[in-house]
C-alpha cells in the first residue's frame, strides 16, 4: 500500500501518489482544490491509473504524519524542510 508490491503498480503506491500531491501543492490550497489538481494532472497522463479520493486521503494523511504537510487555517501547505 506505501510501497509497491507484487499486486500494487507503483503509480498507484501511496507514496508515489504523494509525491504526485507535493508537485501539485505549489501554493497553500484547500484540500478539496488540491484533489481536483491531482485529478487534473492524472487524467494528462495516459499510463497513471485513476485513483479514487480514499486514495488520495490516505496520501494526505501519510504526507501529514511524515511532517511533509501541514494544515493552516483550512489549507494545505508544504512545510518548511
Amino acid at each position: 500500500m506505501i510501497l509497491p508490491t507484487k499486486h500494487i503498480r507503483p503509480d498507484r503506491t501511496l507514496l508515489s501518489i504523494g509525491g504526485e500531491l507535493l508537485v501539485e501543492l505549489r501554493e497553500p490550497a484547500t484540500v478539496s482544490r488540491l484533489w481536483d489538481h491531482v485529478r487534473m494532472a492524472r487524467g494528462r497522463t495516459p499510463a497513471a491509473a485513476p485513483i479514487n479520493y480514499d486514495w488520495f486521503v490516505l496520501a494526505l494523511d501519510l504526507l501529514f504524519t511524515i511532517g511533509a504537510v501541514e494544515l493552516d487555517r483550512g489549507l494545505v501547505r508544504k512545510t518548511a524542510a
